[in-house]
């Protein structure tokens, strides 16, 4: 994915800043119904699982070599992501997250969101195509604190009301999971 970005209006980029920061607010303050308003109705949300492949040297000399889109599993691929939902299943999440029974999340974890690098790559009347870059601190009592880093992209829709977020793409860097988690909201 080797876009160039449009040009962007201060206003308009601190508009994408704005809500990018304000998302990862909410989620960092566990404020999880909140961000559920910033979702559209038919959002997409997926983390892909990644592979780790070897270099083609038939590609030598070409970018397409070393592309992150490569080690990707994608829809037409036999591999499955690591998460794939809808509204339906981000609001049982969240409905989970405040039920007394919610053991594994008890007590809740400890997160801080970096947001950085946002970058607009497409824009028409009813959609931003948008990218941006993640470090997520979690911490949790009695585990080991872990940092998880990876790019979004995202499909924003625009209104009166501000930015909704139609689609996001999760794109993790590792090599290995090694972590406690994939299920947190990236």
């Amino acid at each position: 994915m080797s876009e160039l970005s449009v040009q962007t209006t201060p206003q308009e980029q601190r508009e994408l800043e704005r809500f990018y920061f304000h998302e990862a607010r909410l989620l960092d303050n566990r404020q999880f119904q909140q961000w559920l308003a910033l979702l559209s109705e038919d959002v997409a949300y997926i983390v892909p699982s990644r592979v780790n492949t070897q270099v083609d040297n038939r590609q030598r000399g070409r970018e397409e070599m070393l592309s992150v889109e490569r080690e990707l599993e994608g829809a037409d691929s036999m591999g499955a992501p690591l998460r794939e939902e809808n509204l339906f299943h981000l609001a049982l999440r969240v409905e989970r997250a405040y039920k007394m029974n919610a053991w594994a999340d008890n007590p809740p974890a400890r997160t801080r969101r970096i947001i950085g690098n946002i970058e607009l790559l497409q824009r028409d009347a009813q959609q931003w195509r948008v990218l941006n870059n993640f470090h997520l601190y979690y911490a949790r009592p009695g585990s080991a604190n872990c940092l998880y880093s990876g790019q979004r992209r995202d499909t924003l829709s625009r209104d009166d009301g501000g930015f909704r977020l139609c689609r996001r793409e999760v794109i993790l860097d590792y090599a290995d999971i090694d972590k406690p988690t994939v299920g947190l909201l990236f």
